[in-house]
């Protein structure tokens, strides 16, 4: 005898194995797995309550089914290896660590031909537990089996039975109404998790994946594509939306990677945003596909941080095959993956920008609303400046609005050409300055020249809507008429001192300051939060 070989406890293992963190949503996936690697075009689930309160689960396929040695097989835990590496099903444990993480019996039964006898073998975990072997039952099929493999099946296909079904549901329940509502509840959460794991299997018009039609208790499971890609942009060029990526043995395999802004819920009705697009901070990151399958849905799996609500519009499109399960340690529920360091830090660097932009959209639409619903006057500080004819400023000397130049007079000489925003047909009373959502370059502040009409353009500044300060200062100070036309005038100081100073050569320094300035001003802003509602009510009021 040989005392090396060290076989497992069967009672301890086989009931450990129930805890691999498999639910009931994860769990039938996997089922689902195993009928798509067998090339079914159909998969029907049927989740029924029974009269004396028992719960079975019935899966059945028109695959291309089993012999009685293959179901014998597809029965042990660790079974052999497929011979399609592409498959879906990958380690072997699947149907058995799934089903025993739901139900306490599970069976196979499965045939290759109308012709040939149904064969079923099934795993009783307190019969294990009792007899300490690891010995499945030979029970015959019956009636009721019978009839749900042609019901589910037809000719030929395999059939999965859940029975004694004791975690199901997340709490007991006396049989009656309460217990069929939770029953009913489960169908329809698990047909959402189907509808999103094998969107691309279900969509008709995907062309990536062939169609399986995929059904709950009789009822057709629709596709559910977490990128809404009809209202959605795609942000990424296609020049990056392939990734190289390092396998342990040093060769390499490609990755597919997409970049999705989807609409703000302010661009959606109710309807849509909860049919269509469902924000949340949990769905904003990676949805990662294996051969077409999701397995991992949302999370920034530490390219990023934590979820937050201002990148909630943001989700990433990654694809690998199986040819990359050992660059990215797959887990045996496929449900998540790990990033390597070095490709985590690849993955930052390409999507940075895009994540900028993402958050830089879902706060041009929060503040434009908060724009429209807060006024800040600026008039007292454009009749203050009028009205005071000394300051220190650059003359004008012409203005041509179609190259956005100037010529002025200013301390560096004179008709200094200089490019900058040139406008006309301005509102008169908010010539000097004017609060703007037009400033691209992420600058609190610009200088401008402007005019009422197409000639006699005088100097001022615009202030960006959109930056911090603006939204979170000026905001603040909007019943304060003092606070507002005291910083009205420091900047349009800052842009007359500019202007009354630079010259072509001189023209990217203060530019680059400008820059510094509001760069800083951001950084030092970072962790005041944006007025709330209520905030932005109560300055309403006053």
């Amino acid at each position: 005898m040989n005392d090396l070989i060290n076989d497992p406890n069967a009672a301890r293992l086989i009931v450990g194995l129930r805890d691999t963190g498999y639910n009931v949503k994860t769990a039938a996936a996997d089922i689902i797995d195993n009928s798509i690697a067998a090339g079914a075009n159909a998969v029907n689930i049927n989740i029924e309550l029974m009269h004396d309160g028992r719960k079975i689960v019935y899966f059945g396929d028109d695959g291309q089914g089993m012999t009685r040695d293959e179901v014998r097989n597809a029965m042990r835990y660790g079974a052999d290896k497929r011979s399609d590496a592409k498959s879906l099903g990958k380690f072997g444990l699947g149907l058995k660590t799934a089903s025993s993480s739901v139900c306490k019996r599970y069976s196979l039964i499965s045939r290759k031909s109308a012709d040939q006898e149904l064969s079923k073998l099934t795993w009783d975990l307190e019969h294990v537990e009792a007899q300490n072997i690891w010995e499945m039952l030979d029970d015959p099929v019956t009636s009721d089996q019978a009839d749900m493999f042609e019901e589910l099946c037809g000719d030929t296909g395999t059939l999965v039975v859940w029975e004694n079904c004791d975690r199901i549901l997340s709490k007991d329940y006396d049989p009656g109404s309460k217990e069929k509502a939770a029953i009913k509840r489960l169908a329809e959460t698990l047909g959402k998790h189907v509808a999103l794991v094998f969107h691309r299997f279900l969509d008709t018009c995907d062309e990536r994946e062939r169609h399986v039609a995929i059904r709950i208790n009789g009822v057709d499971v629709p596709a559910w594509n977490p990128f809404y890609p009809t209202r959605s942009d795609q942000v990424l060029a296609e020049s990056k939306q392939r990734i190289l990526v390092e396998l342990p043995d040093c060769s390499e395999a490609e990755a597919g990677i997409k970049a999705w802004i989807l609409p703000h819920r302010r661009d959606m009705t109710k309807e849509e945003e909860a049919q269509f697009a469902r924000i949340s901070n949990r769905a904003q990151g990676f949805y990662v596909y294996r051969e077409g399958r999701l397995i991992q849905d949302g999370g920034w799996l530490d390219v990023f941080g934590a979820p937050e609500p201002h990148t909630s519009l943001l989700r990433i499109e990654f694809d690998f095959t199986h040819e990359l399960d050992e660059a990215f340690r797959i887990d045996v529920k496929k449900s998540r993956i790990l990033f390597h360091p070095e490709l985590e830090d690849g993955l930052r660097s390409l999507l940075q920008p895009v994540y900028r932009e993402a958050g830089n959209r879902y706060r041009r639409i929060t503040r434009d609303d908060a724009n429209k619903r807060t006024t800040i006057d600026h008039g007292s500080s454009n009749k203050n400046i009028a009205a005071t004819a000394n300051v220190s400023k650059p003359q004008v000397a012409s203005a041509d609005p179609a190259s956005q130049t100037v010529e002025v007079n200013n301390r560096r000489g004179v008709k200094i050409r200089i490019k900058v925003p040139v406008q006309e047909h301005v509102n008169p009373e908010a010539i000097y300055v004017e609060a703007v959502t037009t400033i691209t370059s992420g600058h609190l502040f610009e200088p401008a020249y402007r005019s009422p009409g197409v000639s006699d353009h005088v100097p001022g500044v615009l202030l960006n809507k959109h930056h911090d300060f603006y939204q979170k200062i000026y905001q603040r100070a909007a019943a304060s008429g003092y606070a507002v036309e005291g910083m009205d005038l420091l900047l349009y100081a800052f842009a007359m001192a500019e202007q009354n100073n630079t010259d072509p050569e001189l023209e990217p320094v203060f530019e680059d300051i400008r820059e510094e300035i509001s760069s800083n001003l951001k950084k030092l802003l970072r962790n005041l939060p944006d007025p709330t509602s209520a905030e932005l009510t109560e300055l309403d009021e006053d």
